[in-house]
């Protein structure tokens, strides 16, 4: 089995993804086996901001479904499927992990639930075969960063087992700031001043910072009002660990708010 030596944080963005070739991030995506990430895993755990639980949460199906948490878009987005097999053995090893070193005393198994679309739209256009095996784990939006670091430090061992980490959330996400007028790919300056701070946050190594993003960053509030897009970072970073080096892997911007960045975390081990 080979090692998986590096998380990822995705921003995936508008659900849009899905089909609008006009997306520079759409194309990233598409680029990700031959450019970003050659390594076939064992399996896939993704945490997705769309599920948000009060405890940690993990889905145990035999097939994932395609779940459409979005309304009024294009009827063509509700007719695509993201069925991967699903990964109960990679399921109960998250739990048992943050049972065991995270010391969560309760992790929660949905038998029903598929892929939301923080899952299956960035992996329809990284893996389209559908056929690695997929886990989702829950964010808890009344916890911290720091909370959600501590998490990913507990999945580690993931990484020995052939398993690829992936944080899929939005590195600045205000949708009652969007600027639909804005079609040119540039961004307002408010986001751009914080999307500039994580970067350098992250480049430099200081992760301690980000952890406490609420205080330490620029607009903060701004960018998040709510946390649960920004907290699959702390998973992803957590789960490399403190002497991670981190690298942008693509920036672009959509409605002159919403970033696109998106990050690798390479283990020095």
């Amino acid at each position: 089995m080979e090692r998986v030596n590096q998380t990822f944080f995705l921003s995936h963005g508008s659900p849009t993804l899905s089909i609008d070739d006009k997306l520079e991030a759409r194309h990233f995506f598409r680029s990700w086996k031959d450019k970003v990430f050659p390594q076939n895993p064992k399996s896939i755990l993704v945490i997705s901001a769309h599920w948000d639980t009060e405890f940690p949460s993990v889905n145990t199906v035999l097939r994932n479904s395609t779940i459409y948490d979005f309304n009024g878009f294009p009827d063509p987005m509700y007719k695509l499927k993201y069925e991967a097999p699903g990964a109960i053995e990679l399921a109960k090893r998250v739990r048992e992990l943050l049972m065991g070193g995270g010391g969560m005393k309760r992790v929660d198994e949905d038998t029903e639930r598929g892929l939301d679309h923080g899952a299956w739209v960035p992996l329809m256009l990284m893996y389209p075969d559908a056929d690695i095996p997929v886990c989702q784990l829950s964010v808890q939006s009344s916890q911290s960063g720091t909370y959600h670091y501590n998490m990913g430090k507990a999945l580690a061992p993931l990484k020995d087992e052939g398993v690829l980490i992936i944080g899929s959330g939005s590195a600045t996400h205000n949708l009652r700031k969007l600027e639909f007028s804005i079609t040119d790919g540039s961004a307002v300056p408010w986001a751009l001043e914080f999307d500039h701070w994580l970067r350098d946050s992250l480049l430099q190594g200081r992760y301690g910072d980000v952890n406490e993003w609420e205080e330490k960053a620029p607009n903060a509030k701004m960018a998040h009002p709510w946390p649960e897009h920004f907290y699959p970072l702390h998973v992803a970073m957590g789960a490399v660990g403190d002497d991670a080096k981190a690298e942008q892997i693509h920036t672009s911007w959509q409605f002159g708010t919403l970033s696109y960045s998106s990050y690798s975390f390479t283990s020095s081990l």
